[in-house]
């Protein structure tokens, strides 16, 4: 369902940035900017500061596996926004280094290194289950990952299950690639806050 209040309930100053963003990016503004700024006393600051810690904080993990931690969970909940949105991201950071998988198929992911794999296939678990055991956490160690890797990818895990789950109810429109990449280049930038 979409809101009506994420086009329409926003003050002067948040227009004008609006504005900004449109003329800086020669794209339209993504719907997550609009949910940030509708209430970012309530959401936004408080989020977009558990989200920049979680991706831009410090960690073992790159920013590249976080992103791609972040597409991932974004893929297993199904949204197509979030995906897109993270799998550039991703895929930015990366560089040549490393080609984002597209599907996230477990053919895909055999791809990549062990620890990060099983870290990924550890994330799928908890969003789709809301459960782990000890025998997983055994499994993430026994492929390489640290204790505090796993902490940090089970931040970005919390992270966008929130913001997957916000971004289907509320709608928000799936933009071009153009887009993507404009948001992609930014996210690497400046971050989540």
């Amino acid at each position: 369902m979409r809101l009506q209040i994420l086009d329409n309930g926003h003050g002067f100053g948040t227009k004008a940035l609006f504005g900004i963003i449109q003329v800086m990016s020669r794209q339209p503004v993504l719907d997550v900017v609009k949910l940030v700024r509708y209430r970012p006393d309530f959401y936004g600051k408080p989020m977009s500061n558990v989200t920049h810690e979680a991706m831009r904080g410090p960690s073992s993990w790159s920013v590249g596996d976080r992103e791609l931690m972040a597409a991932f969970v974004a893929a297993t909940n199904q949204c197509e926004f979030c995906t897109k949105a993270h799998t550039a991201v991703a895929q930015h950071a990366y560089g040549e280094s490393l080609s984002v998988p597209s599907s996230f198929s477990d053919a895909e992911l055999a791809n990549l290194p062990q620890p990060l794999r099983a870290t990924l296939l550890m994330l799928r678990k908890v969003t789709q289950q809301q459960a782990l055991n000890a025998d997983d956490m055994r499994e993430v160690l026994a492929a390489g990952a640290s204790r505090q890797q796993i902490e940090d990818a089970l931040a970005v895990c919390f992270s966008f299950n929130v913001i997957t789950r916000l971004a289907d109810c509320f709608g928000f429109a799936v933009p071009g690639p153009k887009a993507f990449a404009a948001g992609a280049k930014y996210l690497i930038s400046r971050g989540y806050t």
